[in-house]
């Protein structure tokens, strides 16, 4: 009897029989909507044909009847399949059958060829040669195609992870549906997985080794065996079949075979169509010719051959149509994202390989819908996709409708929030910009420009090259007629785009992001030199836009890394790149030395400017300053421009950039170092002298303002030598220590002279430490520095509660390093210099102490810096957190070095949570080390600084509001002491035991009895914390402590319930006149993130976990571009039609193009802005049962809605590149250096 073919149409009519005519009316009901793919089969009848009938050579074609519907089989959770899969014995019709051990080889036993299990083997290692495989099997199928046909199916049974097997009996009497069904019963309810789920490198390994199958086998049939009409048709049925199955992996499987088998017909459908196209063109040319001049039947072979090319063009069409019809447009919109990921990547391969037919409207549409899908993965190769189709320019034309409707679409994704999403993005409108007509306007472009400053690398480096382009298009179109050259009309550009850019502080980022696609040019010195160095050639403010670029273009050639913030982790430069920066820095430093001179001596009077060129030599090869007698000139011109600027400026910048300078230069690895040396001590020697002039009248208060002047400004110039130079030698410690006095005596505070001589002073000292640990110095010379050190700490003290700012700040910051240089632990590897040690008394613990609350736990200065109202004096009060920031890491340096007892930290503690978002990363930094010190006092310092807060509490009869807020506070707290309850323990025992004893502690006069028994409520907040024995024992404790007839008290039961309570019981209900419980005391297990090993671990929960993690100083106003803005919700009567598996929703038209979202503007971002990202938490998934069911394995919609988790996609709005602050000097890196 013939076998009988595995064929669409008979999944279609149900019930067995031969194929059918197929009607086209019956198409409609399947067709997509709009789409351009029209039912253009011709629906013949296929004669059949018995597997022993001899098959011809060369056969007629005729189109096969395909129409498929996807089967509705029942469901399972595949899992890896068998190692060898069984053959089904044979049985009656319609009977279920049993799997059988042994494999199927070929439709008979005596003719053994490749199985099944031969190829998916040869797939999964991925070694085996595929041409071998494919042309064995193909002989097989050549032998007897029903049998080779089987053995296809059991490969792609097998990929799936199913165990079944599919017998030539299940093959002959039933219908697709039915196969699908019972293969679903075959799997695995012992595990999920299936082989393209697998995880590690097999998975990269199968999916290559499939995907290679398919392209072979393809290929070798694409001359013969592809037009069939058996082969490829049944296959596609049963992938069409298997598409539609709700068991994911049948699903995932056949859709990527599907698809792979779609872009192979693909290749083969444009092959055809050439050959078409040439012999239609050999057919006219011949039919040109005289009759006398034609070739005898040459016509008719012609025409015969356009024919059976016309027919193989149909028939191929009709297996894509039914291909694109029957699985693409269904599972675009799968729930599962590495579906629709494949669909729309395979999509695009289409759309490149034969745009004849894919490149229209109706296709495209996919991937402009596609554009706004949930998963970034989707949104990736979609933009991929697209990218393929605007590099071709005669594609650009069918490309306008879509570029129209989803170009807006296209801009807000730029700020997708998957990075690697928005730096394709950028590279595809870098695309359209360059080879569309219309290209993007200026406020499209302006998009775009701000992303050259955030702070990945890759999307700043984008961006770069979008930004080059418009500006080389920019300088092309312009006139040049003024311009040297064309990259002298570069820098002209860029400095403007830089200077309308208004984000003047990182010209580093802006280099970087350039520094890939614009290298040359920015390397370009002799340009840029020339550009300053000419007189009326750039405007003032383009001369300063100019220096910053060229400087952080010499720090990038010089040091080859990118700046602070933007780094990828640690990069060690190859050789090659390591050879490029000798040079270039070799280079740079030839064409400066001689030039720097002229630049400094040109803009000397321009502080900005000076300041900028001050650092170039710090990038030099400075040894090349001694390597020819020709440069040494040049290093003489230097240091006399450096000697120069510090005798006109006084301005603190340039002095600090100078003192750095000097710095380097007087180091002792250059050959050169003396003569810098000796310039530097003749201009300090100038300095001293004329600082001592003018200190007697100063010391009898007769000196006048320009006296007073003169010597304020020496004094400043020595301050900053003194951070560069040794100033110990000129012995002007005494006369400052003598000008501190009669200032403070008189009380009439000079800052102009008080700061740059505290300063003075602390440097003094500081050098002075220095070169006793460099030599050992009698005991007098150290009983004399101690004493040096004791007077200048009493001066500082007194500095520190005046009203003038600057003399307070800078006094508290001078005595925390002094206190900390000369502390135990500094000298505690050297015991000969123990004499040293300077201890902080009593009162000047308590002047700290009140420093640190007057005027850095308050806002009264940033409460005046508000109420100017001016716009311009947001910086100010960036500049005052910063401060701000300081002080307290100096704080808590000394207290973390044990300069400062760990009590001291109370007033710290007890900030944490008003203070949080200024200073939270500092204070929980702080927390973490004393608890490293000594963790008992480090949890009596906790508990010490909640009692303060309560005593405050009662003391200023304040509401039951910061009582919560105490509560508040205190959970804070018990989440800082971290997971491991047995290694916090002891410190958790002994704060409980603290704050029991004040909350019974005996009353003061004038005091009601037991005032502080409401503290129990705070301590209660550290209960759950307790380990059960410990509760016990606290729980005795409380009562030996308590009196008896508190213990019925309404906070000693809320106490006392606290410590009953385990972590796996509920709430306390609230009852008649007592507090409710917090849910701390009492918390119910959650799901908590995994911290790395040997990571400080900690947990959060409930509210606090709302409130952010601690963050370090927010950037600030003028180096931040975009930031995350609130995410748009959709509106909650959107229809959703859902088909079986899927979760994205398909337009019916093509008039249902996306718009897009308007555009988010970028402007720069300020500082009480910045908002800490939140993010709703999921509900929590059910957990898997250890023995999976049938029932589970099966997945209806609402179960996919659950296992898919498909994230959420947030507006584009709510995702932007906030920029690395240039001026923030992370705290918490010095803080325990």
């Amino acid at each position: 009897m013939p076998s009988r073919r595995l064929s669409c149409t008979r999944v279609l009519d149900g019930t067995p029989g031969p194929p059918m005519r197929l009607r086209l009316d019956e198409l409609d009901s399947f067709c997509d909507d709009g789409s351009d793919f029209e039912a253009t089969l011709k629906v013949t009848k296929r004669r059949t044909k018995t597997p022993s009938e001899p098959r011809p050579s060369k056969r007629p074609k005729r189109n096969a009847s395909l129409k498929l519907t996807p089967s509705s089989g029942s469901n399972s959770t595949p899992t890896p399949p068998n190692s060898s899969p069984p053959q089904q014995s044979s049985s009656p019709r319609g009977t279920s059958r049993q799997v059988s051990p042994r494999p199927v080889r070929n439709g008979s036993a005596g003719n053994q060829g490749i199985s099944a299990k031969d190829i998916y083997d040869a797939v999964c290692s991925g070694k085996s040669a595929m041409v071998t495989v494919v042309d064995e099997w193909l002989d097989s199928y050549k032998q007897n195609r029903e049998a080779g046909l089987l053995v296809l199916i059991n490969f792609i049974v097998q990929s799936c992870g199913c165990k079944g097997v599919v017998t030539r009996e299940m093959l002959d009497s039933m219908q697709n549906a039915e196969i699908i069904s019972m293969l679903t019963k075959e799997f695995n309810e012992d595990s999920v997985n299936y082989p393209l789920c697998t995880p590690g490198p097999q998975l990269k390994h199968f999916k290559a080794g499939l995907f290679e199958f398919v392209r072979v086998v393809v290929r070798s049939c694409r001359n013969s065996i592809i037009y069939d009409e058996y082969l490829f048709p049944s296959v596609l049925a049963l992938l069409t079949g298997l598409s539609d199955s709700q068991v994911r992996a049948f699903r995932h499987t056949s859709t990527l075979l599907a698809m792979k088998l779609m872009t192979g017909l693909v290749e083969v459908a444009v092959v055809a169509s050439v050959q078409l196209q040439t012999t239609q063109r050999q057919f006219n040319m011949e039919k040109n010719k005289k009759p006398n001049d034609r070739v005898s039947d040459r016509l008719e072979e012609l025409q015969t051959t356009i024919s059976e090319l016309q027919e193989n063009r149909e028939e191929l069409v009709s297996m894509m149509n039914t291909t694109f019809r029957g699985v693409f447009v269904h599972r675009y919109r799968d729930c599962l994202p590495e579906i629709r990921a494949a669909c729309v990547e395979e999509l695009g391969i289409w759309l490149k390989t034969d745009p004849e037919y894919f490149l229209n409207d109706g296709c495209l549409k996919y991937l402009g819908w596609t554009l706004n899908d949930k998963q970034s993965p989707v949104r990736l190769q979609c933009v991929r996709a697209l990218q393929g189709l605007y590099q071709e320019k005669e594609f650009i034309g069918r490309l306008e409708l879509f570029t129209s409707r989803f170009k807006e679409r296209i801009l807000c994704m730029a700020l997708d929030k998957d990075v690697d999403v928005a730096v394709e993005v950028v590279n595809l409108l870098l695309l359209i910009q360059q080879n569309t007509e219309e290209g993007l306007g200026e406020e499209e472009c302006g998009h775009i420009y701000p992303l050259v400053y955030a702070v990945h690398r890759g999307l700043a480096s984008a961006s770069g090259s979008f930004l080059c382009n418009k500006l080389k298009s920019m300088i092309t179109s312009g006139n040049e007629e003024n311009a040297n050259s064309k990259n002298a009309a570069f820098f002209q550009v860029l400095t403007s785009f830089y200077i309308q850019s208004e984000f003047h502080e990182h010209g580093a980022y802006l280099v970087d992001s350039l520094w890939s696609i614009a290298g040359s040019e920015l390397k370009d010195w002799e340009t840029m030199t020339t550009l300053l160095l000419q007189e009326g050639g750039l405007m003032y403010e383009e001369e300063g836009a100019l220096i910053e670029l060229m400087m952080c273009a010499i720090r990038q050639a010089a040091q080859a890394t990118p700046p602070v913030g933007r780094s990828q982790g640690k990069k060690i430069l190859s050789k090659k790149d390591k050879k490029i920066q000798e040079q270039d820095r070799s280079r740079m430093t030839n064409h400066f030395i001689p030039l720097l001179p002229q630049l400094l001596a040109k803009y000397s009077a321009d502080a900005g400017k000076v300041s900028l060129l001050l650092k170039a030599p710090l990038y030099f090869d400075l040894e090349m300053y001694g390597s020819s007698r020709r440069l040494e000139k040049y290093l003489e011109q230097l240091l006399s421009q450096v000697r120069s600027i510090m005798e006109k400026h006084i301005e603190v910048s340039v002095l600090d950039a100078c003192a750095h300078l000097v710095s380097t230069l007087c180091s002792n690895n250059y050959n050169f170092a003396f003569r810098a040396n000796l310039v530097f001590s003749q201009l300090l020697d100038s300095l001293s002298e004329c600082f001592t002039t003018y200190l007697n009248d100063l010391l009898q208060g007769t000196a006048d303002e320009e006296d007073t002047y003169c010597a304020a400004i020496a004094l400043k110039r020595i301050a900053a030598l003194s951070s560069a130079k040794d100033p110990t030698g000129w012995k002007l410690f005494d006369s400052c220590l003598e000008l501190l006095k009669s200032q403070m005596e008189s009380r009439e505070l000079n800052k102009e002279l008080i700061v740059p001589a505290l300063k003075f002073a602390a440097f003094h000292l500081m050098w002075a430490k220095v070169n006793v640990v460099s030599s050992t110095p009698p005991e007098v010379e150290l009983q004399r520095l101690k004493k040096e050190v004791r007077l200048f700490c009493r001066i500082c003290q007194t500095c520190l509660p005046v009203n003038q700012a600057e003399i307070r700040n800078q006094a508290f910051e001078v005595l925390c390093d002094l206190l900390l240089l000369y502390s135990v632990s500094s000298v505690h590897s050297d015991p000969a210099l123990q004499a040293l040690v300077h201890l902080p008394s009593d009162s000047l613990r308590s002047e700290l102490a009140a420093f640190l609350i007057d005027y850095i736990f308050n806002d009264a200065e940033e409460d005046e810096i508000r109420a100017e109202g001016e716009e311009e004096k947001e910086e100010e009060k960036i500049r005052l957190l910063q401060r701000k920031r300081n002080h307290l890491a100096g704080y808590c340096k000394l207290v973390t070095y044990g300069v400062l007892d760990l009590s001291a930290a109370t007033d710290v503690f007890k900030q944490y949570s008003k203070y949080f978002k200024d200073f939270g990363d500092i204070i929980k930094e702080t927390m973490s080390k004393t608890k490293l010190i000594n963790p008992m006092q480090s949890a009596k310092t906790v508990c010490l600084s909640l009692q303060q807060l309560f005593s405050e509490m009662l003391t200023e009869d304040r509401s039951r509001q910061d009582l919560t807020e105490i509560r508040d506070l205190a959970k804070r707290h018990a989440m800082s002491f971290g997971v491991d309850l047995h290694r916090i323990r002891k410190p958790l025992v002994a704060l409980h035991m603290d704050g029991i004893r004040f909350a019974f502690r005996d009353p003061q006069e004038g005091e009601e009895q037991h005032p502080n028994v409401t503290f129990l409520e705070i301590l209660s907040e550290f209960s759950f914390k307790l380990l059960q024995q410990d509760r016990t024992l606290l729980a005795q404790f409380l009562k030996s402590e308590c009196p008896s007839a508190a213990l019925s008290w309404p906070t000693v039961i809320l106490y006392e319930r606290s410590l009953k309570a385990r972590f796996t019981s509920k709430p306390v209900e609230e009852e008649g006149g007592m507090d409710a419980i917090s849910s701390h005391q009492t918390p119910v297990p959650k799901r908590r993130k995994t911290t790395a090993q040997g990571a400080p671990a900690s947990s959060v929960t409930g509210s606090w976990l709302e409130n952010g993690v601690p963050s370090s100083l927010h950037t600030p106003a003028l180096t931040s571009t975009t930031q995350k803005q609130a995410a748009k919700q959709p509106a909650l009567g959107e229809p959703a039609e859902f088909n079986v598996g899927s979760k994205l929703t398909e337009p019916q038209s093509e008039d249902e193009f996306s718009s897009g979202s308007r555009m988010p503007r970028i402007n720069p971002v300020r500082r009480r802005q910045l908002s800490t990202s939140r993010t709703t938490p999921t509900s929590e998934q059910k957990g898997l049962e250890s023995r999976f069911t049938l029932l589970s394995l099966i997945e209806d919609v609402e179960s996919e809605r659950e296992e898919s988790e498909i994230e959420e996609y947030e507006s584009d709005s709510d995702t932007g590149y906030t920029l690395p602050s240039t001026r923030h000097i992370s705290v918490l890196d010095e803080l325990f250096d």
